[in-house]
């Protein structure tokens, strides 16, 4: 059965919720209500990755993101780390984290990998092109599925010459990096190619602007709000899931559990 990552930002900058989980109060009452909704994983990050994010330092970042890992492994919530610095994710580890989630692949810090070898930690392996300040530029394909499946190949290579064994390894298309909207559904189409990797996949669609782009589309006349944006989300992560996702990374978790939920019915009948 496909898991279900809910997507906790620290931050006051985040491209959808930026600022309304900055404070750790509200951070860890987000949290308790996302793992009460089905989240298997509450993946926690003090930074953002927007396009055009400016990078913070691993010290404000781990002032952000500790205290409320720290109090979530208290309460018996797991919980993953979304960061690009080793030693956030060292420290996060330390704190309680059990998986840390570089959407670089190990590209941003080159310390990153042979850091999380000697934790006692998964780690999921981002495509990555580049920093999100000029991702874009990055997007030059042609064949992108395939492209994408060579590229984390090579990192997940990376990983284990660090002393990484494979079943630790957890794989990520990188949906909205360094890939244009269309792009982003190719990669989504292509799927299987991540898949015979061999490697557990998570997938992170919410509330993209590529998916924003399709609901425009489809209705030009409307808005397309939060509420649309995770709908769409919760379609995809549908899909991703009968194409082989291990986990879906959502900021809607209700939304993706009824979803799948309805999938699994529809599948058993």
């Amino acid at each position: 059965m496909t898991a279900i990552w809910g997507i906790l930002n620290v931050t006051p900058d985040s491209f959808s919720d930026g600022g309304r989980y900055a404070e750790t109060d509200t951070a860890l009452a987000r949290a308790h209500l996302l793992r009460a909704q089905g989240a298997a994983v509450i993946d926690v990050g003090g930074e953002s990755t927007r396009p055009g994010a400016e990078r913070v330092s691993p010290a404000v970042e781990q002032g952000r993101v500790l205290p409320v890992i720290e109090e979530l492994t208290a309460a018996g919530i797991p919980t993953s780390i979304d960061t690009l610095n080793a030693d956030t994710a060292a420290a996060a580890v330390r704190a309680g984290a059990r998986i840390v989630n570089d959407v670089s692949g190990g590209l941003a810090d080159e310390g990153m990998l042979a850091a999380v070898a000697d934790l006692d930690a998964d780690i999921a392996i981002g495509h990555w092109r580049g920093p999100s300040s000029d991702m874009y530029a990055r997007a030059q394909y042609a064949r992108v599925a395939r492209e994408v499946a060579g590229e984390l190949r090579e990192r997940v290579e990376a990983a284990a010459v660090a002393g990484i064994a494979p079943a630790r390894i957890i794989v990520d298309p990188g949906v909205g990096f360094a890939k244009s909207g269309r792009q982003n559904w190719d990669v989504l189409g292509g799927l299987e190619e991540v898949v015979a990797l061999g490697h557990r996949v998570l997938v992170g669609t919410s509330r993209k602007r590529f998916l924003a782009d399709a609901l425009t589309s489809a209705a030009a006349d409307e808005t397309v709000d939060e509420r649309r944006r995770d709908l769409a989300t919760a379609v995809t992560s549908v899909l991703a899931a009968r194409a082989g996702a291990w986990a879906v990374r959502v900021h809607d978790v209700a939304a993706t559990r009824d979803a799948l939920a309805v999938a699994r019915a529809w599948d058993g009948a």
